[in-house]
Formats: C-alpha cells, structure tokens, sequence
C-alpha cells in the first residue's frame, strides 16, 4: 500500500493560504509503526479493542505529517477535521511488544468530506490483525462546511493525488455513496 504523493509546503498568514505545489518533490508514504503498551492491554494479556481507534487515529495523524498538512498546520490555517464516523474490524488478537504496522490510503474524497482505510499487520507475522475506516468532515473555526477545492487547493490536490492508485490525479472525486 506504499503510495507516492506531493509534496506541498502550506504556509499560513491570518488563516490566508500561501503556497504552491512542488510537484518535482516526490514522497514515499511510509507506514506507521506501534510497538503495543503494556497500558493497552486488559486482564486476559491482550490488547484492549478501543486502543485500535486509537492507532488509527495516530496513522492518520503520521499520514497528514508526511504530505506536508500536519494537524496543527491545519489548524493554523483555520481548518478543523472531525472524525464523522469510524470502523473497525478485528482479525487477530495482539499483545503486549507486538509491532503492528498501519498503512492507510485515501479511501474517498469530495473536498469536503474525506476517508481513510487502514489495514494493521502483525510487522514480525505479517498476519493483519485489524481493518478499519474512518470518515471527516472539514470545517472552519466557526464550524461551518468548508470546501477545501476553492479555500485550500494546495490540500485539495494533494488529497486528490492520495485518492488515485497510481499517484497521478484524475480530476474524478470519488467518495462512497454513503457518505454523499
């Protein structure tokens, strides 16, 4: 599931977007790696479910780092992202030390509204232990929608990028029905 997308430096000055797209700068998604805590385990030695969101969330945190749009840049820029909906499947159980590596992928996106899957895997037996998806919303400080297309296009092309398969974007915006 490694992907390769642009680059882009956001630069923000009083919630205004400076900034262009570098695409000579090319970047190789690296997965996101969580080495199992103690803490997160339950009485039976195995990882408590609810910790799964919690990788998700730290993955997703790791993802938007590496394209250039961190969480607080965002929210430097005015931008909020809340978590409209999350799933998660379990497949095998995890204890205290396992490694498990989460690579996620642009699953939709409509300039407003984004989704990400993730698939966790046991680093050492490559067995995936957890398949998830999480659904977000943009919205400015205000809580109002926001379109992403017309107030940030730097991100809004380097979503779209994340959304194709083979890095080059194809003008389609696809989301799941469900989320239309």
């Amino acid at each position: 599931m490694q992907r390769k997308v642009t680059k882009i430096t956001p630069v923000c000055y009083n919630n205004l977007m400076v900034g262009e797209v570098k695409r000579k700068e090319i970047v190789v998604m690296k997965p996101y790696i969580h080495k199992v805590q103690y803490y997160e385990t339950d009485k039976m030695g195995i990882t408590h479910h609810s910790n799964y969101i919690r990788w998700m969330e730290e993955a997703r945190v790791d993802f938007m780092e590496q394209i250039g749009w961190g969480y607080d840049k965002m929210e430097e820029c005015g931008i909020l992202s809340p978590v409209i909906g999350v799933e998660c499947e379990y497949k095998k159980t995890t204890r205290f030390n396992d490694r498990i590596r989460i690579e996620l992928e642009v699953s939709g996106y409509n300039g407003v509204r984004l989704s990400f899957r993730y698939e966790m895997r046991d680093i050492y037996t490559e067995n995936v232990v957890a398949v998830g998806e999480s659904r977000h919303c943009f919205l400015s400080e205000e809580g109002t929608p926001m379109a992403l297309r017309k107030q940030f296009p730097e991100l809004d092309h380097v979503l779209k990028i994340g959304l194709k398969n083979d890095g080059e974007p194809d003008g389609e915006e696809r989301m799941p029905k469900e989320a239309e």
